[in-house]
């Protein structure tokens, strides 16, 4: 089958959407599809020495023909100018997209957010005939809702609640990554669930086997001997760190405890402050690592944290979990009632879990992490083989090849 797959984030972006994007885009052409990539120009959350300007943009990646388009700036910008540019987007992308990218294709797939490429997407699958089927992630505008003052929601649900229907009523199938989004799609935007795959997040174990256990990056930056929290992705409002923060500062007369972020985002100017003004000496930050070095970076660390402000209303994981147990590496969970990172790692057993609006249950996760010192390597191993069984990309893309194979022959070229 001829594919588009329409994403903001691919790599040399180091994000786990782009991971995902990528991992999916191979996967398919690996198993013989004809698939191309429309991409944005990488600009955010690269690793050290990459230099945007010097990214192709049109090349053949490990088999897919990934093209890059200049947008206006979505992501680190305020909410505002992020909306203006996002409600710009499905023009300037569909056009650019048209005059670059030569159909007809059996399937246009889109990862949202941000829901304006969504649109984008359908109409470029409604000009080159095929079926459009959006890769539902976060359900927005609701989560963008949940995050911003009160006098911004309604002019996010004014611009953005119609697009989202729009996305809906065009999609032939939607593919979300949990039996809660498809409910809530379901029960509270009344999509049919004829309309609903699961496909959840999954993570290509391949590089985490192959990545060395060592002391590199522990070495690098003064950690060798110290029990490590890390947190290791965007630094943005929905995470909700500061209660990493808080757990940081009950660790303060711990000896050889620390907690590391490494990576960035629009909010890590602001913790690092507030780490400085509370004086916070077991909390470092660093940047983003290469993807090539991210597996090796999770494996020589103690506990990886993943973490979900209960701000949130919607259902999601984190997908950064999916790395941490790809490395064997047991987890601290806090996240918001909805999200099925606490099924997930209650039926692992990979770690410890608590929701995020419970400051004294998320402190005492990290305290009970830290007291399981002698088992977190069974932890580990527990949540490496549950990830193997659910979340591998094997599974992760027969799952995709079957809702291919739903659309085989019922559609032809326009």
């Amino acid at each position: 089958m001829k594919l588009l797959i329409v994403t903001d984030s691919y790599p040399p972006e180091l994000r786990s959407a782009s991971q995902l994007m990528a991992e999916l885009a191979e996967g398919l052409a690996e198993n013989g599809h004809e698939v191309t990539v429309a991409t944005t120009v990488p600009a955010y959350n690269l690793a050290p020495g990459t230099v945007a300007e010097e990214v192709p943009r049109d090349e053949v990646r490990r088999g897919v023909r990934v093209v890059r388009i200049a947008t206006l700036p979505h992501h680190k910008v305020p909410y505002l100018v992020r909306g203006i540019s996002q409600l710009l987007l499905p023009g300037v992308f569909a056009r650019a997209v048209r005059r670059s990218i030569r159909g007809p294709f059996d399937a246009v797939i889109v990862h949202s957010p941000p829901l304006p490429l969504a649109l984008a997407a359908s109409r470029l699958a409604h000009r080159y005939g095929a079926r459009f089927i959006p890769n539902i992630h976060d359900i927005f505008p609701q989560n963008g809702i949940d995050l911003v003052a009160t006098w911004q929601k309604p002019l996010i649900q004014l611009f953005f609640g119609p697009m989202e229907r729009t996305v809906y009523r065009r999609a032939e199938t939607i593919v979300v990554p949990s039996a809660l989004h498809a409910r809530y799609l379901t029960d509270r935007r009344s999509v049919p669930a004829a309309k609903l795959r699961v496909i959840p997040h999954w993570i290509d174990t391949v590089p985490f086997d192959a990545a060395p256990v060592g002391n590199r990056f522990r070495t690098a930056w003064g950690l060798a001997n110290d029990f490590v929290f890390l947190f290791a992705g965007v630094l943005g409002p929905s995470q909700g760190l500061d209660l990493v923060l808080d757990a940081a500062e009950s660790f303060r007369a711990v000896p050889r405890v620390k907690f590391l972020f490494v990576g960035d985002g629009t909010d890590r100017a602001r913790l690092e402050g507030v780490a400085r003004e509370r004086k916070l000496e077991n909390v470092i930050f660093k940047p983003f690592v290469s993807s090539a070095e991210y597996p090796e970076l999770v494996k020589a660390m103690s506990v990886g944290i993943a973490t979900l402000t209960s701000k949130n209303t919607t259902p999601a994981v984190p997908a950064k979990l999916m790395g941490y147990m790809a490395a064997g590496v047991p987890v601290v969970v806090a996240v918001h009632t909805e999200s099925d990172a606490l099924r997930i790692v209650r039926e692992a057993e990979c770690g410890f879990a608590a929701v995020s609006d419970d400051r004294t249950a998320v402190v005492a996760a990290f305290r009970a992490a830290y007291d399981a010192r002698a088992t977190l390597p069974a932890l580990g191993a527990n949540g490496y083989r549950y990830l193997t069984t659910h979340f591998s990309k094997k599974v992760g893309i027969a799952a995709w090849e079957r809702v291919l194979a739903e659309g085989r022959g019922e559609r032809q070229p326009a």
